[in-house]
């Protein structure tokens, strides 16, 4: 009897064992794409990386596309949009690849598991990769599709160097439809929802064949395809072969998407392809085109990246923090040159969903950081509708920071959009002001919006913004909080 329950633990043992390490998909490319030794190959990614210059990109970014010879080819090639994206704050790591060996149709998944190389083990995003699953049949796992495939695995090493924290969704497009391309966008893009922290790899390389000069032409085309967005374009132009890209339907895909989900702009980062790289310019040597690109949405005028926002958060809370143990104002110096511009602010707490302070300042006569600084300190304890705020309650609220554009007087409310415009309305010396999002939270209408506007907020009658002597002013607000940061 003894013997029979030590044999069915050792059972249980061994299955546990399986299951926890049967969906580790080991590195295959090693030796071949890229060093097998961790040191070796985190000093070469470090020296492409400190070689690359990028142009700058003003706006955030969504999609790179990155190429996946190996490193000796189009490492530093790639170098170049990973060294962009270094120490941004992404969460889930879309990677879409290319199938070099199996033929079939939709885009395969590795679901669950983890993906190991030299730098240590990156884990699948299984939360995403069983939603985009659940859809329909476009997307299907099956992880026999990522075995001698090296297009997803080339990519993780530099993902390793530049980014922490974060998870993965190995993807293999095989051969699509422009339709199908257009259904897994739309798949991927319910999957993201509203998030901000996630990130696309497009692997591709681009033109393959033995003429030199014909590369630079069929590549010319290819990227000018691309830094338009026409997605559509880009595939009728690879099925009749005047483009080339052996991850075409990959960059297809993610164009559509970002196009959905408002990233219209592309910088190319920087182009090359074999001949150049190995300086062997013959005649008949076989060549292949890499590129990087970034596919980002342009920032507004002082519109701030989430590195800033984040900053004014933690400075918020800071601020609370050393106010309530000290009585002073936190001495603090911003370098940033976006956060000492001059911009109006409000810091809204809550505590429990529920508004425990809000305070602002409309104009800008100082850096915006200073006048968060200062606003954090009023809405925690001189806003007159609550009791000042106590140091026990700190670690139970929740920081909401509005950033403001310049005030901008309208002839009529027909041109106030509802939450996407604050509104100030002024008739004398009375004033009042919401801000964007009070429409959005209310659910009101723009009669209900205004007139509460102007009777709670101004002590104006209700219907007074429709008087010719109240004045009307619009402005636009960044709207940011630690949740939606993740802090």
């Amino acid at each position: 009897m003894f013997y029979k329950l030590i044999c069915l633990i050792q059972f249980f043992v061994l299955s546990f064992y399986l299951n926890c390490f049967a969906s580790v998909k080991q590195c295959e490319f090693t030796d071949q794409f890229y060093p097998a030794h961790k040191y070796q190959l985190s000093s070469m990614i470090d020296n492409y990386l400190e070689k690359a210059y990028p142009p700058e990109v003003s706006g955030d970014i969504f999609m790179l596309l990155a190429p996946h010879a190996g490193y000796g080819y189009s490492g530093q090639t790639a170098a170049f949009g990973y060294k962009l994206i270094k120490n941004k704050h992404y969460k889930t790591i879309i990677i879409l690849g290319a199938s070099h060996h199996q033929a079939f149709n939709g885009a395969a998944v590795y679901a669950k598991g983890s993906f190991s190389t030299p730098l240590g083990q990156l884990n699948i995003d299984e939360e995403f990769t069983q939603s985009i699953l659940e859809k329909n049949n476009e997307f299907f796992a099956d992880e026999s599709v990522f075995n001698r495939e090296h297009s997803v695995e080339v990519q993780l090493p530099f993902l390793q160097k530049v980014l922490k924290g974060f998870k993965i969704v190995p993807i293999v497009a095989g051969d699509c439809s422009l339709d199908t391309c257009n259904k897994i966008a739309q798949i991927l893009k319910m999957a993201i929802g509203e998030r901000n922290d996630v990130l696309v790899v497009v692997s591709s390389d681009l033109y393959h064949g033995y003429d030199f000069a014909e590369a630079d032409t069929v590549d010319a085309l290819t990227l000018g395809l691309i830094k338009q967005m026409d997605y559509q374009g880009l595939y009728y132009a690879l099925r009749e072969t005047k483009a080339q890209a052996c991850g075409g339907i990959g960059i297809v895909i993610g164009l559509a998407l970002a196009k959905e989900l408002g990233y219209n702009n592309v910088k190319v980062l920087n182009q090359t392809n074999s001949a150049i790289v190995t300086e062997n310019r013959t005649k008949g040597e076989w060549t292949v085109g890499y590129a990087s690109c970034a596919v980002f949405k342009k920032r507004e005028a002082n519109m701030l990246s989430n590195q800033q926002k984040r900053k004014l958060l933690i400075l918020a809370r800071q601020t609370i923090d050393h106010y309530l143990k000290t009585g002073k104002k936190l001495d603090n110096v911003e370098t940033d040159s976006v956060l000492n511009q001059k911009m109006g602010a409000f810091v809204t707490l809550t505590q429990d969903g529920q508004l425990r302070g809000c305070i602002g300042n409309l104009i800008g006569t100082q850096p915006v950081y200073l006048t968060v600084r200062d606003m954090a300190i009023e809405a925690a304890v001189d806003d007159p509708r609550f009791r000042p705020l106590k140091y026990a309650e700190l670690n139970d609220l929740q920081i909401e920071i509005s950033v403001l554009s310049p005030l901008k007087q309208v002839d009529s409310a027909d041109q106030i959009e509802l939450g996407k415009h604050g509104v100030l309305v002024r008739r004398g010396m009375q004033s009042g002001v919401f801000l964007p999002q009070v429409a959005t939270e209310t659910g009101w209408s723009k009669d209900e919006f205004l007139n509460t506007l102007c009777s709670q907020k101004a002590g104006l009658p209700s219907d007074a913004w429709k008087n010719k002597d109240t004045q009307l002013y619009i402005f636009n607000a960044q709207v940011f909080s630690e949740k939606d940061l993740g802090e």
